[in-house]
């Protein structure tokens, strides 16, 4: 049995940042030179131009909601409590505004065909939590089954979307709206730990949906089946990658390493992946690598020896987004779905967290089909009604 996301869908908050603006709040709240000099560096070679924020406290003359200065001028460490407060406020508004979003721009369900909720974040805790809104909100029927992936990282987006596949092969019925919410802001730590001067360059603010359901696709617009999907270990970037909650935050331990890791990895992962299809690597169309930082990307590409353009959708959400942890590999998704391609194109994506986690998953862009069959070579026709 198929099963086919129909339909992602984006968020991002109202406050937007080049990362010049971030870049100048950022040194000008450091207290040690030498930090502040690495900070710059690593925005320099970030490949990010744009971020988003539920905070308004990187803009220069706004009253700050969660860091603030004390008599002296000196910036102060937000509690966890505080931070996960922020959360709390912004996370029910924002999930909310996302589910209403996917439902009005995905006009094959309506509320009541939602027969599963999955929610995925990893940047605050409270309960009853979105997954609870979405339900209570839009009116979704109470039996509406709910389920949370929490403080997975940045892969966690594959195994939700691997859980709604699950579900609707087991219950053809099903249609599964998968919410990724992450407010990676929250957590910034101004310590003069090289990790923290990464986690500040990369990390942003977003939320993406996925329906998904076995239900054929109405042909109007393209779809993703989900077809293969493979979780793996590379052990010895434990140390490398771990996402712990501290006194004053959330704390990131990001080294230099991890792309080498999981450049050495990576190869041999998607071989197994396609263990079991009649794909070989060279013969994949598109890859939606999680674009974690520039410096993943340009390792993934060269181990795996792809084109430019074969990743071209991770480096420009990168650019304009910055890495929003879970959320992130839906917003490549959702490109890769505007290209409007007229035949099927297969579709490798894969995401990395603390671990060192890697999930990897095969996909098929099925493309847009209503008013234009009668063009198609009969084997693309024939495949895309299949």
């Amino acid at each position: 049995m198929s099963v086919f996301i129909h339909h992602l869908s984006t968020l991002v908050p109202p406050h937007a940042y080049s990362q010049e603006q971030l870049c100048a709040r950022l040194t000008e709240w450091q207290q040690n030179p030498l930090t502040a000099r690495l900070t710059r560096q690593l925005f320099r070679r970030s490949a990010i131009a744009r971020r988003y924020s539920v905070l308004p406290d990187f803009h220069p003359e706004t009253e700050p909601e969660l860091f603030h200065r004390d008599g002296r001028g000196r910036l102060l460490a937000p509690s966890t409590g505080a931070r996960n407060a922020c959360y709390v406020r912004h996370a029910n508004d924002l999930s909310v505004q996302l589910a209403r979003q996917t439902l009005a721009e995905c006009q094959e369900f309506d509320a009541s065909d939602i027969t599963h909720v999955i929610t995925v974040s990893c940047t605050g805790f409270y309960n009853p939590g979105p997954d609870y809104a979405i339900v209570t909100q839009l009116g979704l029927p109470p039996s509406v089954e709910r389920y949370h992936l929490g403080f997975m990282g940045c892969y966690a987006a594959l195994p939700a979307l691997r859980m709604a596949q699950q579900f609707c092969r087991t219950r053809p019925d099903a249609v599964v709206l998968v919410i990724c919410l992450e407010l990676c802001s929250l957590h910034l730590q101004l310590s003069d730990q090289p990790d923290s001067a990464l986690a500040n360059t990369l990390f942003s603010d977003g939320a993406a949906a996925a329906l998904v359901s076995a239900r054929p696709p109405s042909g109007k617009k393209p779809a993703l089946v989900l077809e293969h999907f493979r979780s793996a270990l590379a052990t010895e970037g434990k140390k490398d990658m771990a996402w712990t909650v501290g006194d004053s935050g959330f704390n990131l331990v990001l080294s230099s390493y991890v792309p080498e890791v999981i450049a050495a990895n990576i190869a041999a992962l998607v071989d197994d992946l396609l263990l079991d299809t009649p794909r070989c690597r060279q013969e994949l169309d598109w890859w939606a690598v999680h674009p974690g930082g520039r410096a993943i990307l340009d390792q993934v590409e060269k181990s795996l020896d792809l084109r430019a353009e074969q990743i071209t959708d991770s480096r420009s959400v990168l650019r304009d987004y910055g890495n929003m942890s879970s959320a992130t590999i839906l917003f490549v998704l959702q490109r890769l779905l505007e290209r409007r391609e007229t035949v099927p194109r297969s579709v490798c994506a894969m995401a990395f967290g603390p671990g060192l986690t890697i999930e990897t998953a095969l996909l098929e862009m099925r493309p847009a089909t209503c008013g234009r069959m009668g063009n198609q070579p009969k084997e693309s026709a024939a495949l895309a009604a299949a």
